[in-house]
């Protein structure tokens, strides 16, 4: 399990398990918050704790901040899959440097192309300094 909280400590979240990868994207939310995803399901693999306070963009997501320290904690999906779940992904900046160090980067292209890039064999450590 992977823990991370916001530099105050009022909200946190728990990944349950490892995540295959840390996303790293170029939308124009993710790149002004430079934040590192890894996804699941609420209450599933991921849970959170805290009060937070959501900017809600279009019609697919909220990033959830603390209203206090301002740290960008995970985003949640607006809408239920076909199974009834909610998609989360949390960041995995909030965790302790050690606990992610070794997971790999995958790009995403959510500025252009709305795709995958191929890995380039950097993982989370590369992204510290």
């Amino acid at each position: 399990m992977i823990q991370g909280a916001c530099l105050c400590g009022a909200v946190s979240w728990q990944f349950k398990g490892h995540p295959d990868g840390a996303t790293a994207c170029n939308c124009t939310a993710c790149r002004r918050y430079g934040v590192l995803w890894a996804y699941d399901y609420v209450d599933e693999g991921i849970t959170t704790s805290g009060t937070t306070r959501a900017y809600v963009r279009g019609t697919a997501l909220e990033f959830h901040f603390c209203p206090d320290c301002g740290c960008v904690a995970f985003w949640r999906g607006l809408h239920k899959d076909e199974h009834g779940r909610i998609r989360i992904a949390v960041n995995l900046r909030l965790a302790m440097p050690e606990a992610v160090a070794q997971i790999p980067i995958d790009h995403f292209d959510g500025l252009g192309t709305f795709e995958d890039l191929p890995r380039d064999g950097k993982c989370v450590a590369d992204y510290w300094f």
